[in-house]
This record gives structure tokens, sequence and C-alpha cells, in this order.
């Protein structure tokens, strides 16, 4: 009974870390949001985006959640800005922007914390169930 309860906190540990890592590049997307280039047509700050998978300790025999590659978003496009005073407008007066939507980066940092918040939970009750279980021994 043991082993699998500390398979199964380490399991959500790993978890946790992927998404405290995953918290983290969101972040870095938020904060720069409005950061452009600094010549005409130069290319803004391009999106971060993440991804996971399983791989297998082989010292607990359990798969683990760890971070695959953190890469750009080339897929989703610059949006244009008339800013005619800024120093990377083009000769019509645009800014590309960079291809962060605040909106939808506030979703998945949601999701990320609600992911992070179970596994801590799966975690406390791991701890729990251990406790009790010494605390039977004892009497």
């Amino acid at each position: 009974m043991g082993s699998e309860l500390l398979n199964a906190m380490q399991i959500s540990a790993s978890g946790m870390r992927a998404q405290g890592t995953r918290i983290r590049v969101i972040t870095e997307n938020v904060a720069n949001a409005n950061t452009t280039g600094n010549t005409p047509g130069a290319d803004p700050y391009r999106r971060q985006t993440i991804t996971f998978k399983n791989e297998m300790d082989k010292q607990l025999g359990v798969n683990q959640v760890r971070v695959d590659d953190i890469d750009t978003d080339r897929k989703t496009p610059f949006s244009l800005k008339y800013i005619p005073d800024h120093p990377a407008a083009d000769e019509k007066g645009y800014v590309k922007m960079p291809n962060v939507q605040p909106l939808i980066e506030m979703m998945d940092i949601r999701e990320a914390q609600r992911s992070y918040e179970a596994n801590l939970g799966m975690i406390e009750q791991s701890r729990s169930m251990v406790q009790r279980t010494i605390d039977l021994l004892r009497q």
C-alpha cells in the first residue's frame, strides 16, 4: 500500500511541475502582449506554446508528465495596429502586434491552475492516507 501512495504522490508532483512551467510560459505571453519590434516592419513577440508528454520513470515503474517542448506559435498571424508615430510602423503607419490574445491566455492559466490544484489535492489525500495508516499501526 505504501509504495502505491508514494507513486501517486510522485505522479502528482510531476503534474504540478509541468503545470508550474505552463503557468510560467503563459505569464511570459501575457507580459509580452504589447511587445512590438523596434524597427519598421520588425516582427513583434511571438506567443509561446507548451506541449507535454508521458514519460516512464523506470525507477518507480510509472508514467509521469513531463514538458515535451516550449515553442513559438508560428500559425497564429500577427495583427496590425495603426500607430504612425511608432518606431516599428511600416510606410503606411501600421505596426505588427504580438499574436498573444490575453483572454485566451487567461483561460489557459485558469486551466493550468485548476490542474495544479487537482494534483496538489491528490498529494494531500495520499499524505492523509499515509498518516491514517501510521496512526492505525501505532494503536
